[in-house]
């Protein structure tokens, strides 16, 4: 297995590289996203990546009921490595993105892969790349007290612990990729300018539903 890079600047990025539409998946800098990969051209897709950078860019299609096999995409997605990988004996890939840097869509290649690639624009988020915008910037005692409330009309427990002595870019960033928001709600998540934006907009989300949470609990009453 080649070193792992180490990517200081956007341009140590390649200009090209593969994307996979899913909707709903939320791939974040230095995030992990587990992905299953079954389909024929997505398995072509991996094989190819592992030969060369490994980086794959994830992206929502703007219609997540559309399925055609090239449907719209969003204009936004986040670049990932290729971290771990598994080929499981009935030939599927179970691998790991590590979230590196967002990208725009600079224009998309006429190509003769199974799978989409495109030519991304780092530039707009190069900031992505810097370690000390990580954690600043989280009303992290709002964060946790709207946290409470969800967990609480959900009846769900976690690990208050490990939630308290979590850095806030994981805390936040966890909880936008398991948060069971629509597409349209991860992408706003995923192009919040900065940590702050993005912890302002998941606040809001989890109170909007606890909201509805709260008027269905009082309707169930009735």
């Amino acid at each position: 297995m080649r070193e792992q890079p180490f990517y200081h600047h956007i341009d140590d990025l390649p200009e090209r590289f593969p994307v996979f539409p899913l909707a709903g998946a939320l791939l974040l800098p230095r995030g992990h996203l587990p992905l299953n990969i079954f389909e024929p051209r997505y398995l072509a897709m991996i094989d190819d990546a592992l030969g060369a950078e490994r980086l794959i860019g994830m992206i929502q299609p703007c219609d997540p009921h559309d399925s055609s096999a090239s449907p719209a995409l969003y204009s936004t997605g986040c670049a990932g490595r290729l971290t771990s990988f598994t080929e499981t004996d009935d030939g599927r890939y179970l691998i790991t993105l590590t979230g590196i840097c967002r990208f725009r869509i600079a224009r998309e290649l006429d190509c003769l892969t199974p799978y989409r690639q495109l030519v991304g624009d780092f530039t707009p988020y190069k900031d992505d790349l810097n370690p000390k915008s990580r954690n600043l910037g989280v009303d992290r005692d709002h964060l946790l007290d709207v946290l409470k409330i969800y967990l609480a009309l959900r009846q769900l427990e976690t690990d208050w612990d490990a939630v308290k002595q979590a850095p806030g870019e994981t805390l936040v960033d966890s909880l936008c990729a398991i948060c069971p928001f629509d597409p349209q709600e991860k992408q706003a998540l995923l192009e919040a300018a900065t940590l702050t934006d993005r912890a302002e907009i998941l606040i809001t989300l989890l109170e909007m539903s606890n909201a509805s949470a709260g008027r269905d609990d009082e309707s169930s009453i009735q």
